[in-house]
């Protein structure tokens, strides 16, 4: 007769699956808590000390560790000697195993949890057993996803067995949920102990979706997430319209990042190929959309609008007379969900902008390799920046400043943007040449510019951006300073009465 262990922590269709599992003929091996359940539901069982002659130990922390199970699953069936040594410790084979492990993932969310807890769940026997039997895959089948139980069940009605191909998928999938789980540990022991950049990076992420196609259609791409519920996107809701594209998620959070920004102040983002074409923030929703679609009624064609508040239907009706792939806002009115729904394709993301949980480090990769560094969360106040110039700025002109720079650290280098009445008027993006940026936002302001503030994500190695402020009638530049060639900036400033200050903290973005 043969023998399946079963020993899991996630119970998901877990009767159904052993119901079918024994009216195929299979004597069921089990422990804890996954005996009980089967038991409950009058499927007769062995317990684990039945099968190794030793009790279970230190509260269950030693009950699979042992050569009759271990042996049961690393014996190659083909191998005489194996066979014999098996026949001879009168061990009896183990035909299949259906394991998953103690929830660590969960555990380290709980609120509240004690780094004791956190520790009993961390799985020794489950990984261990996984991993005997991956190895011996070409024998026993292994099953750590129930999403896979419709197929074992299928295979063992029609054939007898699972096919080789099947087992050896099914290994691949262990090995990447032990890895996984590994990680996690980790994890969460380097940052208890503070190994920040330890000398071995583990990282997992769990899969949101396939995706259509990548940046452009000839490359494939999928969408990942980390294991921590954050405010991103990966932990929206989509509500109405297709498909995410890869393209789409990378503009949603760089939306979002700019969100952040704003904790507190009404604010709408409007984003396209990563960088905002239309920036504000007012009193209400209606004003900070308001702002930031006449920041650029252009560029917003086939683009995002991000929001941190409710979408009304005042702003929904508004919205629903452009072309837009993606709406992300924490909530929609029943009225203007309505109205947007009725658009067929467009996508409406519902995004719980009160998870406090970020991402602390951002991943780039390389060729054959991976960059990682802080995630840039430096903030300045008014306390903070430095006036250079015989001029300074009015209280309102600090105001637009502040505003200013929160938004240039979010466009790519070289970066310029112009503000005026708390709403972008000017983006200068992805230069490379800083007064070219200078020249771009300047040009989209138009006349707008006149009376507006200048922000730069970096120092001005010579004084010709100035100089285009200068003629475009900008009243005060933020920048971070520390360029060799400062003081030819500084003297142009106060030679034509324009306030400027220093930040000392640059932003690029590549």
């Amino acid at each position: 007769m043969k023998r399946a262990l079963v020993s899991v922590s996630d119970k998901t269709n877990l009767v159904e699956f052993v119901a079918e599992l024994t009216k195929l003929g299979y004597e069921i091996i089990s422990t804890g808590g996954t005996k009980k359940a089967l038991e409950a539901a009058n499927i007769k069982t062995i317990g684990i000390s039945e099968v190794t002659g030793f009790p279970e130990i230190m509260d269950g922390r030693v009950k699979t560790l042992h050569p009759k199970v271990h042996g049961a699953l690393l014996c190659v069936r083909d191998n005489p000697d194996h066979v014999k040594q098996i026949q001879d410790l009168g061990i009896e084979y183990i035909d299949l195993v259906c394991v998953n492990l103690y929830p660590f993932k969960e555990t380290v969310q709980k609120p509240g949890v004690s780094h004791e807890e956190i520790i009993e769940n961390i799985d020794i026997g489950g990984p261990s057993m996984l991993r005997s039997a991956s190895k011996n895959y070409k024998f026993i089948p292994v099953i750590c996803d129930p999403n896979d139980y419709p197929t074992i069940i299928k295979q063992l009605q029609e054939c007898g067995e699972t096919t080789l191909s099947t087992r050896e998928h099914l290994a691949a999938k262990v090995f990447r949920h032990t890895a996984s789980y590994d990680t996690m540990i980790a994890s969460y022991l380097s940052e208890r102990t503070e190994e920040k950049y330890p000398e071995k990076l583990t990282i997992t992420y769990d899969k949101v979706q396939d995706l259509r196609y990548g940046e452009n259609p000839h490359q494939s791409a999928a969408f990942y997430k980390n294991m921590h519920p954050q405010y991103s996107l990966a932990n929206a809701i989509q509500l109405h319209g297709k498909e995410l594209s890869y393209n789409n998620i990378q503009d949603g959070n760089a939306a979002i990042e700019i969100l952040k920004s704003f904790e507190g102040q009404s604010a709408a983002v409007a984003l396209k190929h990563m960088n905002p074409c239309g920036v504000g923030i007012g009193n209400n929703i209606e004003e900070a959309w308001a702002k930031a679609y006449a920041a650029d009624p252009i560029s917003i064609f086939g683009g995002i609008i991000a929001f941190n508040e409710k979408v009304t239907a005042s702003v929904a009706e508004e919205l629903a007379n452009i072309f837009l792939e993606i709406i992300i806002a924490p909530a929609f009115d029943e009225e203007a969900l309505a109205i947007l729904s009725k658009k067929k394709n467009i996508r409406l993301m519902q995004l719980d902008t009160t998870l406090n949980v970020y991402a602390n480090y951002k991943v780039t990769n390389v060729n054959d390799g991976l960059l990682i560094q802080d995630i840039d969360e430096d903030t300045i106040t008014s306390e903070d920046l430095r006036c250079v110039t015989n001029k300074k700025p009015s209280e309102e002109e600090i105001k637009q400043l502040l505003f200013a720079w929160k938004v240039v650290k979010h466009v790519k280098s070289n970066a310029i943007v112009l503000v005026k009445d708390n709403m972008t008027i000017g983006v200068g993006a992805g230069q490379m040449n800083r007064v070219g940026a200078a020249k771009i936002a300047i040009e989209q302001a138009g006349d707008k510019a006149r009376g507006s503030v200048m922000s730069s994500d970096a120092f001005f190695p010579m004084s010709d951006t100035v100089e285009e402020a200068y003629k475009a009638g900008v009243s005060a530049i933020i920048q971070p300073g520390g360029s060799i060639k400062d003081q030819a900036s500084i003297d142009f400033c106060n030679e034509h009465g324009i306030a400027m200050v220093f930040t000392g903290v640059r932003h690029f973005k590549h």
